[in-house]
């Protein structure tokens, strides 16, 4: 049976802990029902039915993730990030024809002049005095009347936008039946149980955080603990009032944990985490060592994207079933290795391709977009998630990398997770991405942007020369750029593309 995003929350205990955050009593899972009751009538009674688009513009914390979670059972949510700018929100609502926006309170930032110029109706969340973490109320000047319809497994339960690094952002509508099923893929690759409690740090208008963390864990009756997003110096400190089973982050959190992590010893020893799960980048190998030596758990890298409303592989959860440097086994979906250019499935390197519960139907409004990421082969309807990989002799799934941020140097194709593979061996590196650099005659080649150990030193020179000793010449970055800090998205996400024009290379090259 397909199911939708109540029936996953609606059979718990009453009386079971569901949300919780910093200095917040506990949201219980009744509270949390009736919670979706009283949002429901809230939003019937501003006028807005099932099929309408409600933005949410909510700091992270567990309001924002009880929010998405009330919205979507009963009219569409659309989660925007809150330090968007006028012009961005411009777009992004009005490509989304959105009926309604949740701000809170006091907020009269750029989404609320943009939404007024837009006639959009203005939801504001108040948390009452003393509220449990995660419980609000919901007012607006705006009075009218909508059937109250029950949610279908067919009806769109959340939208949001490609990230768009190189082209238009492409609306991605997920389903209640995708969201369901990733979540509960989720939760069964990692074994969840009412026991286990999930420390949050990801941002709540990402596919990662809404799902993962927030959806997987309530799936099973479990507990998620909201930070108020991700802050490394007080990441330990979280660690010590939570006290997770496990929590969720993208590599470079992980690695600014890493950094901090000697200095918390006694918080690690006792909070005796069961795993540590990455995703939404390529985790390096000698990261993923690192995690698993200092918290003596599991680290278990799993492999998402929008349009498979998150996960599609993983790392199996059984002792020394994790495999440094690959993205893990299915996992929900099947995921099969694609020729790049003609609509038929290969053995060996290709594009990876997926088919399942999880899958978008397709982008909206976007014919040649859908013509070129959907084929149909073996009876099946295939979503081409542009990542180049192959699956090993174990059956574990090995990306080499975004087909767009392979470097085509002169004819000769480089993976970037390999170079960043090999500089991370480099003992003074602490962080690194391999980008292309635009070159007059050969098209494409290689530059890295690295962040070294504190006290460690180590010039351009010393990191070509030891790249020259382990990779072939032409893979060897002919730019070396040592940073304090490499520019990241707004998930946390280091972003090849654009990074040469965003250091200022594109002109010297």
């Amino acid at each position: 049976m397909r199911k939708t995003v109540h029936s996953l929350i609606s059979d718990h205990d009453r009386t079971g802990l569901a949300i919780g955050a910093p200095d917040r009593a506990w949201m219980t899972y009744g509270c949390l029902r009736d919670l979706s009751s009283e949002v429901a009538t809230s939003l019937n009674g501003m006028g807005i039915a099932k099929a309408d688009r409600v933005a949410i513009v909510l700091p992270n914390g567990p309001e924002m993730a009880a929010a998405f979670v009330a919205v979507a059972q009963v009219a569409t949510t659309a989660p925007l990030n809150p330090a968007y700018r006028e012009e961005e929100y411009e777009f992004y609502l009005g490509d989304l024809g959105a009926k309604a926006i949740i701000v809170t309170e006091e907020y009269s930032g750029a989404a609320l002049v943009v939404a007024q110029k837009l006639g959009m109706i203005i939801i504001r969340l108040r948390v009452p005095v003393g509220a449990p973490a995660g419980y609000f109320n919901l007012s607006s000047e705006s009075a009218g009347i909508a059937e109250k319809k029950e949610i279908q497994h067919d009806d769109v339960a959340l939208i949001l936008h490609t990230s768009g690094t190189t082209s238009r952002p492409k609306i991605v509508p997920l389903l209640q039946a995708n969201v369901a099923a990733s979540a509960d893929h989720v939760r069964m690759s990692l074994n969840l149980a009412a026991t286990d409690r999930c420390l949050n740090v990801m941002p709540l208008f990402h596919i990662h955080g809404l799902i993962a963390a927030v959806l997987a864990s309530l799936a099973a009756g479990a507990s998620v603990w909201c930070a108020p997003g991700f802050d490394a110096l007080r990441f330990f400190g979280w660690m010590k009032s939570a006290q997770p089973t496990w929590y969720t982050a993208v590599p470079t959190m992980h690695q600014a944990i890493l950094a901090r992590a000697g200095r918390n010893e006694d918080v690690i020893r006792q909070t005796s985490l069961r795993f540590l799960r990455s995703s939404s980048a390529s985790l390096p190998a000698q990261v993923m060592l690192a995690l698993n030596e200092t918290f003596n758990a599991p680290v278990i890298e799993g492999y998402g994207m929008t349009e498979a409303a998150h996960q599609m592989a993983s790392n199996p959860l059984d002792p020394g079933a994790q495999k440094p440097g690959a993205v893990g086994v299915e996992a929900g979906p099947m995921v099969r290795i694609a020729h790049e250019v003609e609509n038929h499935l290969i053995d060996g390197t290709g594009e990876v391709v997926i088919s399942g519960p999880n899958v978008t139907p397709g982008y909206e409004g976007n014919p040649e977009a859908n013509e070129k990421s959907f084929f149909q082969a073996e009876g099946h309807r295939w979503f081409r998630t542009g990542d180049q990989g192959a699956f090993d002799e174990d059956g574990y799934l090995v990306l080499t990398g975004r087909l767009k941020e392979i470097i085509n140097r002169g004819g000769e194709k480089i993976s970037p997770l390999e170079v960043d593979g090999v500089l991370l061996d480099h003992p003074a590196i602490a962080q690194v991405v391999t980008f292309a650099l635009p070159h007059p005659k050969l098209g494409e080649d290689v530059a890295a942007a690295v962040v070294l150990h504190e006290g460690q030193t180590a010039s351009e020179q010393d990191i070509r020369n030891f790249a020259a000793k382990r990779i072939a010449d032409f893979k060897v970055p002919r730019k070396v750029i040592v940073m304090e800090e490499i520019p990241k998205g707004a998930t946390g996400k280091m972003q090849r593309i654009g990074l040469a024009e965003k250091l200022g290379l594109v002109a010297q090259a």
